[in-house]
């Protein structure tokens, strides 16, 4: 199983976005769900901070994949969270609670992750809080 990929788990399940951000390559791209693509650890920072006002998460049941190379990773895992301030266009936030299975694709270079994509599904999550 790659280290990397691992910490950068440890990490976001820790909330310690400075232990996050050293497992990345400096021009890491950053592929979000339902959003634009951000580019760099500065731009990578700027979004963990604004999840931390907004969403409280931990994430369970992970499986992760390497590929042979060593180059590409993926995992599996269930994201359990708590919505905790509205984000602008989603729904109204009071603490509601949601489970959703959710993945991530790395590309690794030099041992750091340049590429990190997620995905989970949005309408999912919008039932969940809204219900």
């Amino acid at each position: 199983m790659n280290q990397t990929i691992r910490d950068y788990f440890d990490a976001f399940n820790a909330g310690d976005t400075d232990a996050m951000l050293a497992c990345l390559a400096d021009d890491v791209a950053h592929h979000v769900n339902e959003g634009k693509i951000r580019v760099g650890k500065d731009a990578f920072a700027e979004f963990c901070a604004h999840m931390t006002r907004s969403y409280k998460e931990n994430l369970t049941d992970m499986v992760i994949f390497e590929a042979e190379s060593g180059t590409r990773a993926a995992a599996e895992y269930i994201v359990n969270g708590t919505y905790l301030a509205t984000d602008p266009g989603l729904p109204e936030a009071h603490g509601q609670t949601y489970r959703l299975p959710a993945g991530s694709f790395f590309s690794l270079k030099d041992g750091k992750i340049a590429r990190v994509v997620t995905y989970y599904n949005l309408a999912d999550w919008i039932a969940q809080v809204s219900e």
